[in-house]
């Protein structure tokens, strides 16, 4: 499966080298890192959206694709690359064969990322193979729609779901394999990633990443 194809870098960062190499909100990323194909940005805020990180990794063939918030942020600080695209949740492009569908990631107890910013997650159909990157996002409605072979889901709590919630969620959208994501750095510890594997025990594989450095 894509899932061996796939890196975890920390927090929401998220490798994939597939036909084209995609990279998702890099964030504290080794200098050596590999440049990108494609840059997935799931809204603005710095752990999401780190200008250094995406420089790091940016050529002049580089298409990123981010919500509005996040593509005025990139546009401001001129950063270099062939194209910065923004997209609302329910738009769909496609980068040759790759298929990147916006879907919506909010919250619905907490006001950090409210439903009326339209920040991101993403569907990208890569390869044969669905990869759902959640954003920042608590359990919602729209997840009933969410179709993917992989979900790479929060589970750090504070600005995201709980992982109790993560494992509603991963219950709803029914993945082949549920990767954690947003712990160990910002907010959330591996205990969290732990408990959303014993919560889908014998109902949803879940692969706990070991960062990559």
């Amino acid at each position: 499966m894509m899932a061996d194809n796939l890196y975890w870098l920390g927090h929401a960062s998220f490798r994939l080298d597939g036909s084209k190499r995609i990279y998702f909100d890099p964030y504290q990323l080794p200098q050596n890192s590999p440049r990108a194909d494609i840059i997935c940005i799931t809204h603005e805020h710095f752990d999401h959206c780190s200008l250094d990180d995406i420089a790091l990794i940016t050529t002049m063939d580089t298409v990123i694709i981010s919500d509005k918030a996040a593509a005025r942020k990139l546009q401001n600080a001129k950063v270099l690359c062939r194209e910065v695209r923004f997209l609302s949740p329910g738009d769909n492009i496609e980068i040759g064969n790759i298929k990147i569908s916006a879907v919506a990631s909010y919250n619905t107890n907490k006001q950090f990322h409210t439903k009326d910013s339209h920040k991101l997650g993403f569907i990208v159909t890569i390869d044969g193979v669905k990869i759902y990157h959640a954003g920042d996002t608590d359990l919602i409605p729209e997840m009933k729609n969410y179709f993917c072979d992989i979900a790479l889901l929060p589970v750090g709590g504070t600005y995201t779901m709980t992982p109790d919630e993560a494992a509603q969620a991963a219950l709803i959208i029914k993945p082949k394999l549920v990767i954690p994501m947003h712990y160990g750095s910002v907010v959330g510890s591996d205990t969290d990633a732990k408990r959303l594997q014993d919560l889908l025990k014998g109902k949803i594989e879940v692969k706990i990443f070991k960062k990559e450095s």
